[in-house]
């Protein structure tokens, strides 16, 4: 049964007078004074709150204003974007507060730790994290966030003095600077003197890739558990550093809907999420319904959006003891526009977010006992269940990449989960794990449940529907093995001091030096090692040279014959070792058991030149993603080819060229397919992800047969129509694939079998020639996830990966993104072996 009920009291275009002769006061509440000695945003910025849109430059400048002003307010920037924008946080307290604030920290802390039962609720503050804007065009929350900071530094009188001194706000004024900025220039510069709601007008359609995402195109809404972005890691040190008791997250959603707030759909809530958790969000959603009612907004609650996955803002704080809210207002995608609800202005959106904003902190302030309580009730329980757990700790590892695993750890320090060091070498249910390269996380600590959220494997849902991904299994996506244990028998000392992975070359030689592919950031050393004009050669075979196996992909690099000469190429490549973090080792002799080094069994390794295909019909997502791989990871440069110049644009300077996935048909023409069927017979490599590979059908570029399914709804009724299709939707979920290891599509992987993650239902047959499907999905695929039993018949012995020739080049195809979200480290190299030994294939 619903809790609140829509409510039509008026249109939203009832309020079209807010975009003429806009004040503050439209904003504000009316019954209480306001400090005549703190600026507006008006008087600081030049212009009213949602008169235009707030420029991140503009945003910082007030909030930095304010800060100045108010003894409620300090300030602090917690580091800098991709583009050099920074990360703001305001701390807004009472004057009082403010000279005790480490204390109310620690004791705040306190109420999650042992002894907690000791404090006094009562004389506690209550801690309240509010965020605006993530999504960079989703503009009303930080437009918002204007108002919202001068009501806190300025509103007078006995009721919000008392609330400041019961509570400290964490007020982030923009989760993602770069994204804001990006919308707000485009808003702006499309804006008329005389507003035009048209919905055809060109101010709401921003140009691709559009000011939804960060610098490098990433939903950053999706990165609180991975924290790979800066953005990302500026507030979960907020986040742990205070475990604040609520947050919210102010979104907005499409022009025709009204406004949203938690909790979301019952039934698709994480089972690790406490039932109390969901109860008190609807407890706080009493708060919201009452302050929209009261200034006639629609609203509604329980449907459409869920609480699952726990990299999500608004669900990440539901697995550590806080109360995630997401909020999700109509979008006017620019100053004013059409919808279904009429005429809906910029200023009636801030209006929603800066009401809800005051309504999650009176709910803060009537249930702070309450809420205290919970969050130490929350920590107290996990204690006990941490001791009680038969898994005593986890074992992670990969006894041939520290670089990957030293990640994977990375990921667990920025959480504040503690673990050890590996004692001794030793293997485990078949898995051998080496000292120095694995960990082992006890699971008797502060918060069990954030780990058992990040190691588990889950194949069975209460329901078939997703809002986000159904699995994102971390030592998975890292590739890296794994085991439970029964004791900490096998850790050795924790691990206080995290320190970075060191690299280098062992000694000078006169004849070679090698480095097995394994390690994750190979691919930058040997990019830098071909870009500097530096010959290498990749071994296409195993073999042992002084007493050390080396493995498929093993990459040779002669002294002889350099442009270097001995001694300067033993400099380079200890540089290039250092900075890659790898351990490159100096031979005295080519004569191996297995092949020798001058064998032909070593072929060359060319310099690269990449290119992407990006623009309109592009994925931004995906092409992102790529982009940040190649630029932040691997420090290889990356050419992105717009598809409106592709046409004209002379490809022949490229070794490779990538096509990522594309929204419906994507934006390449026949001509354009053609242009790259001959680019690839003169000895290109043609690289395409996800329904790209459809595309290469289509255009002939490869020869494939797509497995189908053949389901026919039955019994289904009208109403059950979009669950029925929704049900088919693979969202997000990992599967098991075997792997031919000699194919070098699969150099530098140790295991025969990798996970991978998988968000499409593209199905493709295996090649009648089994030497051709090096990768294919195994006869019981599903290890993570949600899949329906019609779709996990078809990935059943599929391949996600095909290589064809064409003339001198190759064509390959990659049904499954390898470099989702930034945190699949464990499939990346795929991508970077397609690129250095497609020519192999």
């Amino acid at each position: 049964m619903k809790r609140f009920l829509l409510i039509p009291l008026i249109l939203l275009g009832i309020n079209t007078r807010a975009q003429e002769n806009l004040d503050l006061n439209y904003y504000l509440p009316q019954d209480i004074t306001y400090d005549s000695n703190i600026p507006t945003p008006k008087e600081v910025i030049g212009h009213e709150v949602g008169e235009w849109h707030v420029t991140h430059d503009k945003l910082e400048f007030y909030m930095r204003t304010l800060a100045a002003a108010s003894d409620r307010i300090s300030i602090e920037n917690r580091g800098e974007t991709f583009e050099g924008r920074p990360i703001l946080l305001l701390t807004v307290t009472s004057p009082n507060n403010h000279q005790k604030l480490e204390k109310i920290r620690m004791d705040h802390i306190a109420l999650s730790e042992n002894g907690a039962g000791s404090l006094n609720l009562e004389e506690m503050p209550i801690i309240v994290y509010q965020g605006f804007s993530i999504h960079g065009n989703e503009p009303s929350g930080a437009n918002a966030g204007l108002a919202y900071a001068y009501y806190l530094a300025a509103a007078q009188g006995p009721e919000i003095e008392a609330l400041l001194n019961d509570m400290v706000i964490l007020m982030d004024p923009s989760y993602n600077p770069d994204g804001l900025q990006r919308f707000a220039y485009w808003a702006n510069t499309n804006k008329s003197i005389n507003l035009n709601a048209d919905n055809n007008e060109r101010e709401y359609h921003e140009v691709w890739p559009g000011g939804r995402t960060n610098h490098y195109w990433f939903d950053m809404n999706r990165d609180w558990l991975p924290v790979q972005l800066p953005e990302s890691r500026a507030r979960i040190r907020t986040f742990h550093k205070w475990l604040p008791n609520i947050l919210t997250d102010h979104h907005e959603m499409g022009t025709n809907s009204t406004f949203f707030f938690q909790p979301g759909e019952p039934t698709r809530v994480h089972p690790l999420t406490p039932k109390i958790n969901q109860e008190l969000t609807a407890e706080i959603g009493t708060y919201h319904a009452r302050a929209l009612d009261k200034i006639g907004s629609l609203y509604y609650s329980e449907e459409g959006y869920d609480d699952y996955y726990y990299g999500k803002g608004s669900t990440f704080p539901d697995v550590n003891g806080c109360i995630g809210i997401l909020f999700e207002q109509g979008s006017s995608r620019g100053h004013v526009q059409e919808s279904e609800n009429g005429l809906l202005t910029f200023p009636f959106t801030i209006r929603n977010q800066f009401t809800t904003a005051l309504s999650t902190i009176e709910a803060a302030k009537e249930m702070r006992p309450k809420i205290l309580q919970y969050q130490r009730d929350f920590y107290s329980s996990l204690r006990n269940e941490g001791a009680r757990s038969k898994t005593k700790a986890i074992v992670f590892g990969d006894s041939k990449d520290a670089a990957k695993t030293w990640h994977f750890a990375e990921i667990l320090n920025r959480h504040g989960i503690k673990f050890h060091e590996l004692a001794n070498d030793v293997t485990l249910d078949g898995k051998a794990f080496k000292k120095g390269n694995s960990y082992v996380v006890p699971m008797n600590q502060k918060n069990p449940r954030l780990i058992q959220a990040m190691f588990e494997k889950r194949t069975t849902f209460t329901d078939s529907l997703f809002y986000d991904i159904s699995a994102w299994t971390f030592p998975l996506a890292f590739n890296v093995d794994y085991s439970e244990l029964s004791s900490l028998a096998n850790a050795g000392p924790e691990v206080a001091n995290f320190t970075e992975l060191a690299g280098g070359v062992d000694k000078a030689s006169n004849y070679a030096y090698l480095f097995e592919w394994h390690e994750y950031y190979t691919p930058r050393a040997l990019n830098a090692i071909t870009n500097n004009g530096i010959r290498a050669k990749v071994a296409k075979s195993p073999f042992t040279l002084e007493g050390r196996q080396y493995d498929y992909g093993t990459i040779m690099v002669p002294v002889q014959n350099q442009k270097l000469n001995g001694e300067e190429l033993y400099q380079f490549l200890d540089k290039v070792a250092k900075e890659s973090k790898i351990q490159i080792t100096a031979v005295g002799t080519g004569l191996t058991k297995g092949i020798d080094l001058g064998s032909n069994d070593f072929d060359p390794v060319k310099k690269q030149k990449v290119a992407i295909i990006v623009g309109d019909g592009i994925r931004s997502y995906d092409a992102g993603e790529i982009w940040h791989l190649f630029d932040t990871r691997y420090q290889m440069k990356l050419t992105k080819i717009d598809v409106s110049y592709f046409g004209r644009a002379d490809l022949s300077k490229y070794t490779d060229i990538i096509i990522p996935s594309a929204w419906g048909n994507g934006s390449l023409s026949e001509s354009d397919a053609k242009k790259l069927k001959n680019w690839v017979k003169a000895g290109g490599t043609l690289i395409g992800y996800r329904n790209a590979v459809e595309w290469l059908q289509k255009n002939e570029l490869m020869k494939l047969e797509f497995k189908k399914d053949t389901l026919v709804a039955k019994n289904i009724s009208f109403e059950e129509k979009r669950d029925f299709n929704g049900a088919q939707v693979t969202g997000g979920a990992i599967f098991e694939a075997k792997q031919d290891r000699s194919h070098p599509i699969n150099f530098g992987y140790k295991n025969n079998k990798l996970a991978l993650f998988r968000n499409t239902n593209i199905y493709i047959e295996p090649n009648k020639d089994s030497y051709n499907n090096p990768i294919q999905y195994t006869d019981d695929p599903l290890l993570s996830g949600y899949i329906s039993e019609e779709n996990l018949d078809l990935i059943k012995n599929s391949v996600p990966f095909q290589v064809q020739r064409m003339g001198k080049g190759r064509v390959i195809a990659f049904t499954d993104n390898t470099n989702f979200r930034a945190f699949w480290y464990g499939t990346n190299k795929l991508l970077m072996n397609a690129i250095f030994f497609g020519g192999m294939m």
